[in-house]
């Protein structure tokens, strides 16, 4: 029975899976500096024999097969997701991944070091031979799927994303951003006059930061025994469902910022913990997609960690962890702060989106051969004077080193990022519709409900729908930038 064949098959690739996995969450948190060069050898191999086993022929007449075999619901679903996740891969050849794999993470071992002197002349070359490969990848990709190629790579991460679809609700967003940055920043400096900010003391060991970031883990849902927190030069969720990997990293002047990296790739962990067990084998079972899974990511660290409902709750905990006091009215502006600067991963929810166009705008121009990586800095300067009125030419370090994503050949991923952010609070608007105690629960520390919801409508769900259909399903319409907007404006703006 061919679907046997392709049941048997999953098992193996989930194994393959599972050793990238692993290795790949090891080399960022605890491999030794020397061990570079054998690691990206050896994971380029299994990377190798993964696409081999995933992409061999026999599969294609395999499904054909199964396509045609008397198959329950769920099983025709698995096959489905089995034949798209197929045509996908079988753009590539094996020569081309094993190539790609060895200079993505050259190129990211290399970020490490020279982002730290801001060194772009000798990081170029090497960015210069990561965006040819992807511009082959595009090439290959759009060719076999008729897609345009950058439409082409995002569908890697989110299926059914189309530059067609998101371009114009990015272009408002941007619009809005404009305007409401400054008043944010307003509303921000009347509050300050009228109550002056408490300072952080800024003496945070990392040891008691860290108890913090696991007890905050723990309490909105994590499970303990298939995971874990490390450190990282870049907060990162991975590793697999059973083990899942969690990174932040620390400020000894600010605790804020990781344990907001703490509830961040929380939120992810939770999404790939609570996958379908029985299906964790097939496509199926996997996530649906970056965009859905930054959703989950910004519904735990902004819906939840920026709620001022939460911080009822989490102060107690804070103060007993780190032993600090805080009144609700003093953290809040903590929390809540809105600041122009030069880093993605430390911006507020006003101004994070802006960070994401700029990147969203700038890979389009690299992929199609509009811009070349030469004049990356002058263009990212440009965008960044125009969107957040900062410099950047003197610093590419915090320009276009910044993210692990270019080095690591991940073009097509940003948007997701911003798509997640409108699909979070999408989703928390349904959810208080339907259950309008969800605050109430929050400022007790009892995240049941809420995580009720998510595991019934997205988590359970694995990848049996399209990114679009998901989101629909869970909340009862498709993407409506305007949830996200009004947040906004309910939390930083003047009305």
């Amino acid at each position: 029975m061919s679907f046997q064949k392709l049941d048997d098959l999953g098992h193996k690739l989930e194994a393959l899976e599972h050793a990238l996995s692993i290795l790949g969450a090891d080399e960022a948190t605890h491999m030794a500096v020397g061990g570079g060069e054998k690691r990206a050898e050896a994971m380029s191999a299994l990377a190798g024999m993964q696409h081999a086993r995933a992409t061999a022929p026999e599969i294609a007449d395999w499904l054909a097969a199964a396509e045609e075999e008397a198959l329950n619901e769920e099983q025709q679903a698995a096959v489905a997701e089995l034949r798209r996740q197929y045509t996908n891969l079988t753009c590539l050849p094996v020569e081309f991944i094993e190539r790609q794999t060895t200079a993505r993470m050259r190129c990211e071992q290399l970020r490490r070091d020279l982002r730290a002197k801001n060194d772009w002349a000798s990081f170029r070359p090497a960015l210069e031979g990561i965006v040819s490969l992807v511009r082959e990848e595009a090439a290959l990709r759009a060719d076999v799927l008729g897609l345009d190629p950058y439409d082409a790579l995002m569908e890697q991460y989110d299926p059914g994303n189309r530059t067609a679809d998101i371009t114009p609700v990015f272009a408002d967003l941007k619009a809005f951003l404009k305007g409401f940055v400054p008043e944010a920043l307003a509303v921000q400096e009347e509050r300050l006059a009228k109550r002056p900010l408490k300072p952080l003391s800024g003496t945070y060991a990392i040891d008691r930061q860290r108890e913090l970031g696991l007890a905050m883990m723990a309490a909105v849902g994590f499970d303990l025994t298939h995971g874990s927190l490390s450190v990282s030069h870049h907060p990162f969720c991975g590793g697999v469902p059973t083990d899942v990997r969690i990174t932040t990293r620390y400020k000894t002047t600010d605790f804020l910022s990781a344990l907001m990296g703490v509830l961040h790739e929380t939120g992810h962990a939770l999404y790939e913990q609570n996958l379908p067990k029985a299906w964790a084998h097939w496509p199926l079972g996997k996530a649906r997609g970056m965009a859905m899974h930054e959703s989950q990511s910004l519904f735990v660290e902004k819906q939840l960690g920026r709620n001022p409902a939460f911080w009822h709750w989490a102060l107690p905990v804070v103060e007993k962890q780190l032993g600090e006091t805080w009144s609700i009215d003093d953290i809040l502006p903590h929390v809540h702060r809105v600041e122009r600067g030069l880093i993605r991963v430390d911006a507020d929810e006003v101004t994070y989106p802006l960070h994401v166009i700029l990147r969203y705008e700038l890979e389009q121009d690299l992929v199609s051969g509009r811009l070349d990586v030469a004049e990356l800095p002058q263009a990212w300067d440009a965008k960044m004077r125009e969107y957040l009125g900062l410099s950047t030419i003197d610093n590419p370090a915090d320009g276009p080193m910044q993210d692990v994503h270019w080095p690591g050949a991940a073009f097509g991923y940003f948007p997701s990022y911003t798509l997640g952010a409108m699909m979070a609070a999408q989703q928390w608007a349904a959810l208080t519709k339907q259950n309008p105690a969800a605050d109430r629960d929050l400022a007790k520390g009892d995240f049941t409900a809420i995580n009720d919801w998510r595991r019934e409508r997205i988590w359970s769900q694995g990848s049996r729908w399209s990114t679009p259909d998901l989101l629909e399903r869970a909340t009862g319409e498709k993407l409506n930038a305007a949830h996200f907007t009004s947040h906004l404006k309910q939390r930083y703006g003047s009305n």
